[in-house]
């Protein structure tokens, strides 16, 4: 709202520049302008203040479809007085001259009058539309209606309004009614995602399938080579056994030669000294043939001592020595 200043007889007013000032003095125009600043005579001046700026009307009603249900419609109109000093003559934008502030409520009227029209355009056009297409295409058709219908309308072009927008905020059915047209559509999300599931338990089996197939696979593969491996090394100890007992076999042959040789060299020798030792012998017994008896003792005796362990002490007595003698009498008989 604008500023005025009181003086005595005088007053002063300051307006902003969305705002229109109507200044009538004894029924002329003094003043049609926005955003201006003047004196005036507050007995014989008679001001209006028309607001030029983009305003919004938010609307929320009810509406019914051509199926008979109801709907709900919220809505925001976006409108500018266009030409103010038409709407200060059709509707009563005054304004207090001591305080500034308008005498009625303008904007509430326009507000009435432009929710009332909105609304009219709105049930005309849900009340030719089934709920199901209202729900699909309803927000766009609602707002096309809406602003052709008030941008046309006669009785906003004579108060100067003009309708710059309309949004549909939402447009939905009853509480119960949009609850049982959601359960096609969750029940087919809910299929969908049991599809998935299903989907992802199946991929799940395939993928265990197929690692319980490789590694029997690979199972069997180990056991392949395992039995190839215990058949090789069965032939590698049979080779080796085999080429054992061959050397075995060549290495006694070759003890049993050696030994063989080594028998027949031994026995060779013994032969061999016992023929020279029978040789030698034999020359010996040659040598004592035709030797005195007492010799012979005596050669005996010296044989005997040879062989005889060593004697530190030797007793003889008469006894021992007369049957020595008597023998060897004896034998020289």
């Amino acid at each position: 709202m604008s500023d005025i200043t009181t003086l005595p007889l005088l007053r002063h007013l300051r307006s902003a520049p969305t705002t229109h000032v109507l200044h009538l003095s004894h029924g002329r125009t003094r003043h049609d302008a926005a955003g201006v600043s003047f004196w005036f005579r507050p007995m014989s001046a008679a001001i209006s203040e028309v607001p030029v700026d983009d305003r919004e009307l938010p609307l929320q009603f009810r509406a019914r479809t051509s199926d008979f249900q109801e709907v709900f419609v919220q809505l925001t109109v976006t409108f500018r007085v266009t030409e103010p000093s038409l709407a200060a003559r059709r509707i009563d934008f005054s304004v207090d001259l001591g305080t500034g502030r308008w005498r009625a409520s303008p904007l509430e009227q326009l507000g009435s009058s432009l929710t009332e029209l909105a609304q009219q355009y709105a049930l005309d056009l849900l009340a030719r539309t089934s709920l199901a297409d209202a729900l699909v295409d309803g927000v766009a058709q609602v707002r096309s209606a809406v602003a052709a219908g008030l941008a046309d309308d006669p009785r906003l072009t004579e108060i100067g309004l003009t309708v710059i927008g309309v949004r549909v905020v939402a447009l939905r059915p009853d509480p119960e009614v949009e609850r049982a047209l959601q359960t096609p559509a969750r029940e087919l999300v809910q299929q969908e995602a049991d599809r998935a599931t299903y989907e992802r338990r199946a991929n799940a089996v395939d993928r265990e399938r197929a690692i319980a197939e490789n590694e029997l696979a690979n199972q069997i593969e180990l056991a392949t080579r395992e039995e190839a491996l215990v058949t090789q090394r069965g032939t590698n100890e049979r080779r080796r056994a085999t080429e054992a007992a061959a050397a075995g076999e060549i290495e006694t042959a070759a003890e049993a030669g050696r030994r063989t040789t080594m028998a027949t060299a031994d026995a060779e020798v013994t032969r061999l000294v016992g023929a020279a030792d029978g040789d030698a012998e034999a020359a010996r017994l040659a040598a004592y043939v035709g030797t005195d008896a007492a010799v012979l003792l005596a050669v005996a005796l010296r044989e005997l001592a040879g062989n005889l362990p060593a004697i530190e002490h030797l007793t003889l007595t008469p006894d021992l020595v007369t049957q020595a003698l008597a023998r060897l009498t004896a034998g020289s008989s």
